[in-house]
């Protein structure tokens, strides 16, 4: 995705992990068009549901469970409020 075609929800998580986990290669994805009609569907436009594949340093000799911790945390209120729905895969570099 790029920066351009981001609504201001990617954006601000596009910002928070860059900050929080400075990935050597990040992908976000909204997907939130995919859910039309399940919970947590914000209607058109509205962002809600992401696909997300990292690759961090921090990850290193972490388990899958402990990465998705660290993505959860630079996000914070995030996913409390704004985003319903977060897939992701997460490696370290090399992997």
């Amino acid at each position: 995705m790029n920066v351009s075609d981001m609504g201001p929800v990617a954006r601000e998580m596009t910002d928070r992990l860059q900050k929080s986990l400075a990935p050597t290669r990040m992908e976000l994805r909204d997907d939130s068009e995919q859910h039309r009609g399940h919970g947590g569907y914000r209607g058109e436009g509205g962002e809600s549901h992401f696909f997300l594949s990292i690759e961090s340093a921090a990850f290193s000799g972490l388990n899958r469970v402990a990465r998705q911790r660290l993505v959860y945390k630079a996000l914070g209120e995030l996913m409390q409020h704004q985003v319903h729905a977060l897939a992701m895969e997460t490696r370290a570099p090399g992997e």
